[in-house]
């Protein structure tokens, strides 16, 4: 669902190559964009939970957003067109996010939308966007369905939705790597698994259970906590007298942090690992225990390492946002690229124009938009799959996340 890696190429930021944007759909007709001296204005949707308990990471979707849409207008990066950002809020609620696409849907300026963060938000707004040719870039959703189809697991690859992309990885990737690294590198073999029975948390509960049977562990116990709850003792005695040697969390950092405190707090000194949505330092900060040892995977490598990243920190940094790009920041800001790119093609295949149809081209540009983003490559595959597969596991070392393994997956 998440994570903190970005990747940014100096020399792709340095020449405005790196910029968030969304472009103003002109449903009326054509548009010169430059007839009357004038910039035409297109507008990047932004749907991610600004308040809150994810409040944090939606907040540095919008801003990194925000940061691209300014250094494209900056830069000049597609002549005769001014982006700007509009971004509302979906509190983590699948019924709000539907009701922003429908209003994004109904703002003709807007051409393409970055998010929503959560996959439970996003089932309800694909077919939105999908009525009206609106392209859709999610940097944080994970659940395979999304783009290969409710079949997948059997298989059986549809795309449900043509106008949805992503930047982020799937829970394919993400489970199949946390069961590798958790049976192989971690060397546990009994493991309890729980999950919040959400889309995202459960689905990527399922991947890792399946994978870490497949390489000879066993599944000792499962059990299901509720969201916004915080009393999980009862799942915590239970991983207690499984004889676990670990725990596996599908969920988000709210729940897995106190999780992780009552499990220990029963004198199971033995590590929880989760997905990204665990990957915040507010997981830490949840337990009063010492959950030294605690893992999580998350999509990409750690951006703090990559010396290609240093312009997106910087820049980021002197814009003075009030809240950090935290563990979406890059691929928000390459999924809003990945719009600005899609647009530049678009108006100069009509002559330095915004066609009639602006949306329904946008969304077939976004197919084959191909840049070395924050992230690292940024393409899509033939689902709006996002072909970079790098992966990086952290633990808790020292109150602190700290990445271990960093790899590409290739099975």
């Amino acid at each position: 669902m998440r994570h903190r890696s970005l990747l940014v190429l100096t020399t792709v930021i340095t020449t405005g190559a790196l910029t968030l944007t969304a472009c103003g759909s002109r449903d009326g007709g054509s548009t010169d964009n430059n007839a009357d001296g004038k910039k035409t204005v297109v507008v990047i949707g932004v749907d991610a939970p600004l308040t809150g308990s994810l409040s944090a990471l939606g907040q540095g979707i919008k801003n990194s957003v925000d940061l691209a849409a300014k250094t494209a207008n900056k830069n000049n990066e597609v002549p005769g067109i001014e982006f700007k950002v509009e971004a509302l809020d979906d509190q983590a609620v699948p019924a709000s996010g539907q009701a922003n696409a429908t209003k994004l849907v109904g703002n003709k300026d807007v051409l393409g939308v970055v998010g929503p963060l959560n996959s439970g938000v996003a089932q309800q707004m694909q077919g939105v966007f999908a009525s009206a040719n609106l392209a859709q870039v999610s940097p944080a959703n994970t659940n395979p369905a999304l783009s290969q189809g409710d079949n997948w697991g059997k298989g059986e690859f549809k795309r449900p939705f043509k106008t949805y992309f992503r930047t982020a990885a799937t829970d394919v990737v993400q489970g199949k790597f946390a069961a590798q690294y958790l049976f192989k590198d971690a060397g546990k073999k009994k493991v309890f698994v729980v999950d919040d029975k959400q889309t995202y948390g459960a689905g990527l509960a399922a991947i890792f259970s399946d994978e870490f049977k497949k390489l000879g562990g066993e599944v000792v116990g499962t059990d299901h906590v509720t969201v916004k709850e915080t009393d999980f003792s009862s799942t915590a005695d239970k991983v207690k007298s499984s004889g676990a040697d670990s725990v596996y969390f599908g969920g988000q950092y709210p729940e897995g942090g106190l999780l992780a405190d009552q499990i220990k707090k029963t004198g199971a000194q033995i590590p929880l690992m989760g997905g990204d949505g665990i990957q915040d330092p507010a997981f830490i900060t949840a337990s009063g225990e010492a959950n030294e040892g605690d893992l999580s995977t998350s999509i990409g490598y750690p951006v703090e390492k990559l010396p290609t990243a240093k312009t997106f920190i910087a820049d980021y940094q002197a814009a003075g946002y009030k809240d950090p790009y935290a563990a979406y920041g890059g691929y928000s800001y390459d999924a809003g690229w990945s719009v600005v790119q899609a647009v530049k093609a678009v108006v100069a295949a009509n002559g330095g124009k915004l066609p009639a149809d602006a949306r329904a081209k946008v969304v077939e540009a976004l197919g084959k938009v191909s840049f070395e983003g924050v992230t690292g490559k940024v393409a899509f595959d033939e689902n709006g799959d996002t072909t970079n597969k790098q992966l990086t596991v952290y633990k808790v070392e020292g109150g602190k996340w700290v990445d271990v393994k960093s790899d590409t997956f290739n099975q």
